[in-house]
């Protein structure tokens, strides 16, 4: 019983770290068409952002909270505004442009801070479950998750900002004529999935070593999870996360974590050849 405890709560984190590191790309990917390939450093730069403001003496929850989801959503803003803006409608090119930001990130972010993995301690303690050790991070982690989904589903549910950026993904040129600034919008939107992503990346620092090139470990997890998960932004999400995060924590507790990362592939390989348009596109039609 008690190793079936453990293992329910790897399966939650397991989950709850696919929902955190997919959701901005979800949100650009799903609404804005646009492919990004820095996303795993935008991740990167959230964790640096939480490591050094700590380091600074700043408390590790507005760090985590506050500072890395604002940092990079403005770091995001600006890309959009120097870089994006100019190749909407051109997908080889806009994933050409975001690799080529990955490597300039990746290769500043090693100039100034080295190559030698950092970190902080998890804010919260243990538990014991029988002769076995737990985290309670890792049900703050699945929290977390959960407060995202919902804060994204009642933004874009019930608000007017959520109204009028579906309206302008929808349709640009009619949202225009009703007086929208689509350019705002794209904007907006981008430097939110920018922001989700350097929460996601504050979130993993206590749990994972920050180094430069820790964003390349992600990117194909989210990636997969966005694809499999298909056109529907939240629930699309939700059920390949769940999908994908099950499959990978089960299969790596029957043989290794190598293994499980390979049939978790295997796995999304299998899925999007039965559903090409994805979960979502299956069973949630019509729904965000």
């Amino acid at each position: 019983m008690d190793i079936a405890i453990i293992v329910g709560l790897d399966v939650i984190s397991g989950i709850a770290s696919l929902v955190l590191i997919s959701a901005g790309l979800a949100v650009i990917f799903g609404m804005m068409k646009i492919i990004n390939l820095a996303h795993g450093e935008f991740l990167m730069l959230g964790a640096y952002a939480t490591v050094l403001s700590v380091s600074a003496g700043v408390n590790i929850w507005l760090a985590m909270l506050v500072i890395a989801p604002v940092f990079v959503g403005l770091f995001g803003v600006l890309v959009e505004r120097c870089l994006i803006q100019f190749l909407y409608g051109r997908l080889v090119d806009t994933m050409l442009a975001t690799w080529g930001l990955s490597l300039v990130i990746v290769g500043g972010t090693t100039m100034i801070f080295g190559n030698t993995i950092v970190g902080v301690g998890s804010p919260l303690g243990g538990f014991s479950v029988g002769q076995y050790q737990s985290s309670l991070y890792t049900p703050f982690l699945a929290l977390m998750a959960i407060l995202l989904m919902t804060t994204v589903w009642a933004v874009m549910k019930f608000t007017r900002a959520g109204l009028i950026a579906r309206a302008v993904m929808q349709n640009p040129d009619m949202a225009a004529t009703l007086g929208v600034n689509p350019a705002r919008v794209y904007m907006a939107t981008f430097g939110a999935g920018a922001a989700m992503s350097g929460l996601a990346g504050g979130l993993l620092a206590p749990v994972a070593g920050v180094v430069p090139t820790m964003g390349a470990a992600y990117i194909a997890k989210a990636f997969i999870t966005v694809v499999g998960g298909g056109t529907s932004v939240l629930w699309g999400l939700i059920t390949a996360s769940g999908l994908f995060g099950f499959i990978n924590q089960i299969a790596a507790f029957l043989t290794t974590p190598v293994f499980g990362e390979v049939i978790l592939f295997v796995a999304a390989v299998v899925l999007i050849r039965m559903l090409p348009t994805g979960i979502s596109g299956k069973f949630f039609k019509g729904r965000l």
